[in-house]
């Protein structure tokens, strides 16, 4: 030993053992490697799998926040227009949310969240900014059901923007086109025609759209005409829509009660109309 360490004499024998011995060690080795080896692969196959599925949360989280803030920014937008719609009309008007539809194949029906406990009656039209919606048919406390422009047999008083031509416009069920009925073949009547309501019927106030004409079918030997139509308003789009509160008997003593240079009286009449005026 004391050779050894002075004079490093069992070097060459130590080199040549470790020559030797070294491809045994490097076999007997071979087992834990492979399970380290292994085990480092699961690992990493194991923390690649859980990344991957946070990152596959994620992007349905950031898609589904893009949605909802392409929803919000369509919806903001509709309300934009239907408080617009509401600065323009001369009476009053009611801000709805659709609810929900009735579970009801045939009818073509929704539920919005208003009621007789908001002022709301049965007849009262529903409107958004591009037109005529549907009705109110059923009314309860704090909800109503609305019957849509494409109900089927649903009639709305309308007349023809371009030649004053008065007709009723008919529902004819769900994912039908709305129809024009008893017209004679030569009614002046072209594809294209906006069709708004004509105040008539004393329920829906003049002027709002309904239904564009769509297809023209004229029968000479009947005499007849079928004229289908769209609707002007998207029927099953927004959730959001306005019940129009329009009395036409009330709109009419407001605006003489309002005219300018109408004298006052303090008849009992005449009180009562300045009061519901300025109601």
């Amino acid at each position: 030993m004391l050779i050894d360490f002075r004079f490093k004499a069992l070097d060459p024998i130590r080199s040549n053992v470790n020559w030797l011995l070294r491809p045994l060690e490097y076999v007997m080795m071979m087992p834990r490697n492979a399970y380290e080896a292994t085990s480092e692969y699961f690992t990493s196959r194991g923390t690649l799998d859980k990344e991957n599925q946070e990152m596959k949360v994620r992007q349905a989280e950031l898609s589904l926040l893009a949605n909802q803030s392409e929803f919000l920014l369509v919806e903001n937008q509709n309300l934009r227009q239907l408080m617009d719609l509401q600065k323009q009309v001369p009476f009053k008007t009611l801000p709805v949310e659709i609810l929900f539809n009735p579970p009801n194949p045939i009818s073509q029906r929704i539920v919005i969240n208003r009621g007789s406990n908001d002022g709301l009656k049965l007849g009262n039209p529903i409107a958004n900014d591009s037109g005529i919606l549907g009705q109110v048919v059923r009314l309860y406390d704090n909800s109503a059901e609305v019957s849509l422009l494409e109900d089927r047999d649903f009639a709305v008083p309308v007349q023809v923007a371009r030649n004053g031509l008065r007709a009723a416009v008919f529902g004819a069920g769900r994912g039908n086109p709305l129809e024009l009925r008893y017209l004679p073949v030569a009614s002046d009547l072209e594809v294209g025609d906006v069709l708004i309501t004509s105040g008539i019927d004393g329920v829906y106030p003049p002027g709002f759209a309904v239904a564009v004409i769509s297809r023209i079918e004229r029968n000479a030997d009947k005499n007849s005409s079928n004229v289908f139509c769209v609707p002007a308003a998207p029927v099953n789009r927004y959730r959001q829509a306005l019940a129009l509160l329009y009395d036409p008997q009330w709109d009419a003593k407001a605006s003489i009660a309002t005219k300018p240079g109408a004298p006052l009286t303090n008849t009992p009449g005449r009180r009562q109309t300045r009061a519901r005026g300025m109601q």
